[in-house]
């Protein structure tokens, strides 16, 4: 039985931890609410789109709060 050869290429480690990615949509969302808070002023959209992904990706590593309960005094 012949020997299975592994791969030749080198193993690369994922980068930070291995954050998933947030959903195209998502990024797509943020991307065009930034191009609003410029009031639609001309600007580039791939600096549109990473900026929003990386927004996006520094909320992904924090927990999110729970909102505060609203507890009415009688």
């Amino acid at each position: 039985m012949p020997k299975t050869r592994e791969s030749a290429s080198p193993k690369t480690a994922k980068p930070r931890a291995a954050r998933k990615s947030p959903p195209q949509e998502d990024i797509a969302l943020r991307a065009y609410q930034i191009y609003l808070e410029r009031n639609g002023a001309p600007g580039n959209p791939l600096d549109d789109w990473t900026r929003a992904e990386r927004e996006l990706l520094a909320q992904n590593g924090k927990p999110r709060r729970k909102p505060a309960s609203k507890s009415k005094a009688a």
